[in-house]
């Protein structure tokens, strides 16, 4: 299983970068099968250089702010208007509740029922895995001010963890537990960033990783472009015993 960090850029598309998203692959009966984490503004064109985005096995969105779904509206559009059509059927998509609904609301105009059935739209529920052929992706529930999850996505006996967005919580161990590579919100600094229950800072991060166990390797995202991503690995480092890597967008990454 290998990931590519498509956008890693927090909150909003910085000029390095799009909004949060994650292509994940493996190889399974003669094929590769992609799965897309998130499709965040401005992530549908850095998706093309990898893959036809029409073309993946499923769409799994952490939560509705627009910085990790918008770009479901541009793939709408591509798979709707494409000369010869898309060549599949509807694409699955998981998410929270009403996905389905919120996005053909963003889409606006007089296409909603259209883009219904463009995707396969399933509720995911917390705890509750699903299958995609080589993929066992369970959904865990974290902090935020909306309905969010991180996904644990496990192939091959490796395990990718995904936290969303997130503040501290206790469903943080058994998302992160044994995994093989955290890709951890860092969107706060400590000593500016105080709100609670919206994100992880780097140190925040690198503690849950900790706490949880068994992790082998952490990589910051999710830094909006106002940041200092060595900022956040810094505050990261000063808990976290091994390297402090950062997310970088089109790096494809073993896990």
């Amino acid at each position: 299983m290998d990931v590519t960090i498509i956008g890693c850029s927090g909150s909003f598309a910085g000029p390095h970068s799009a909004a949060s998203c994650y292509l994940v692959r493996a190889e399974h009966e003669g094929r590769t099968w992609s799965i897309v984490l998130d499709l965040g503004s401005g992530a549908l064109g850095p998706l093309q250089r990898h893959v036809q985005p029409y073309a993946v096995d499923a769409v799994l969105l952490s939560h509705l702010h627009v910085d990790h779904c918008i770009d479901m509206c541009g793939l709408y559009v591509m798979m709707r208007y494409v000369p010869g059509g898309p060549g599949r059927d509807r694409l699955p998509v998981w998410g929270p509740q009403g996905s389905g609904v919120h996005l053909a609301r963003a889409y606006g105009g007089g296409e909603a029922d259209s883009l219904l059935g463009v995707f396969d739209f399933h509720d995911v529920r917390d705890r509750e895995p699903v299958t995609i052929g080589p993929f066992t992706i369970t959904p865990v529930r974290v902090e935020h001010p909306v309905e969010a999850y991180g996904y644990r996505v496990e192939a091959g006996g490796r395990v990718l963890a995904y936290t969303g967005d997130t503040d501290t919580c206790a469903a943080l161990d058994d998302l992160l537990t044994g995994a093989d590579l955290v890709l951890a919100d860092s969107a706060f600094v400590d000593g500016r960033d105080d709100v609670p229950g919206i994100h992880l800072s780097g140190r925040r991060a690198a503690e849950a990783a900790v706490r949880a166990g068994g992790v082998q390797r952490l990589m910051l995202t999710h830094i909006p472009a106002w940041n200092d991503p060595e900022v956040c690995r810094e505050q990261a480092a000063a808990v976290w015993p091994g390297e402090v890597e950062l997310a970088a967008p089109d790096e494809t990454h073993c896990v």
